[in-house]
C-alpha cells in the first residue's frame, strides 16, 4: 500500500460526508445563539466577581460542541472513538455560582441540537430560555436580606440587642454566635422593614456593645 492507496480508501469520501454550506450555517448560528447565550449571562449576572472570560467561554464551547456533534453524525467509528477520547477529559476548573452551570448545558445543549438539524428548536428554546431567566433571576424580595455582625460583652447585652432587632425588624434569626471570654459575636439574618439602616447606630451606642456591621447578601450559605 503506497501513498495514494491511503488517501483512495474511504478516507476522501469522509471530506464531503457534512456540506460546507451545513459547516457555515450551523457554525453561524451556533455563534448567535452562543452570543446570545453571553449576553443573557452579563444580563442576569448578579454574584461578587464578573468573569469576562466565562462569558466568552459560553460562544466558544456553543460552537465547539457544534463541530464534534458534527462530526460524530457523519461518521459512526468516528462517533465511537470520540465518546472514548472525551471521556478520559476531566475539568478541575471548580464552578463558584451554581448558575453557571446552567449556562454551560445551555451551550452544550443548544449546540447538539443545531448539529442534529433541529434549528428551530435550538433558537425559540433559547429565546424562550433567555426570558425566562431574564425574569425569574434579575427578579428582586420584596425584602432585602442582611447580616448583622455584633459583637457585645456579655449575655445582657446580647439579649438586649437581639430583644431591639426583632421589634425594629420584620425577621430576626441568628445564623451564628461566636463566644469568646469577655466577648460575643453574633451573626444574625434580618429583614429590614424599610430602607432605614439607623437602628444599626442604635446598637452600636449601647452599654456593652463593642461594634456593629450591618452588611447585604444574596440568601446563600456555605456549609
Amino acid at each position: 500500500m503506497n501513498f495514494n492507496d491511503i488517501f483512495k480508501s474511504g478516507f476522501l469520501e469522509n471530506i464531503t460526508s457534512v456540506s460546507l454550506l451545513d459547516m457555515g450555517l450551523a457554525l453561524l448560528l451556533a455563534f448567535g445563539i452562543g452570543l446570545f447565550i453571553f449576553l443573557v449571562y452579563k444580563k442576569t449576572f448578579n454574584g461578587v466577581m464578573y468573569s469576562s472570560s466565562f462569558g466568552v467561554t459560553l460562544i466558544a464551547l456553543t460552537m465547539i460542541t457544534t463541530i464534534v456533534i458534527l462530526a460524530v453524525t457523519s461518521n459512526v467509528v468516528l462517533s465511537l472513538g470520540m465518546v472514548g477520547a472525551l471521556s478520559i477529559v476531566r475539568f478541575r476548573t471548580a464552578i463558584k455560582e451554581p448558575l453557571d452551570i446552567a449556562f454551560l448545558f445551555w451551550a452544550i445543549g443548544v449546540g447538539i441540537v443545531l448539529a442534529a438539524g433541529m434549528i428551530p428548536l435550538a433558537i425559540i428554546g433559547s429565546v424562550i430560555v433567555g426570558i425566562i431567566l431574564i425574569l425569574f433571576v434579575n427578579k428582586k424580595s420584596h425584602t432585602q436580606p442582611y447580616i448583622a455582625v455584633i459583637n457585645c460583652t456579655g449575655r445582657e447585652s446580647e439579649k438586649e440587642v437581639c430583644d431591639f432587632l426583632k421589634k425594629e425588624t420584620n425577621r430576626c434569626v441568628i445564623k451564628g454566635k461566636t463566644v469568646a471570654k469577655g466577648s460575643i459575636e453574633l451573626n444574625l439574618e434580618i429583614r429590614l422593614r424599610d430602607d432605614d439602616t439607623d437602628f444599626i447606630n442604635t446598637i452600636a451606642d449601647m452599654n456593652g456593645v463593642s461594634s456593629a456591621v450591618l452588611v447585604s447578601y444574596n440568601g446563600d450559605y456555605m456549609g
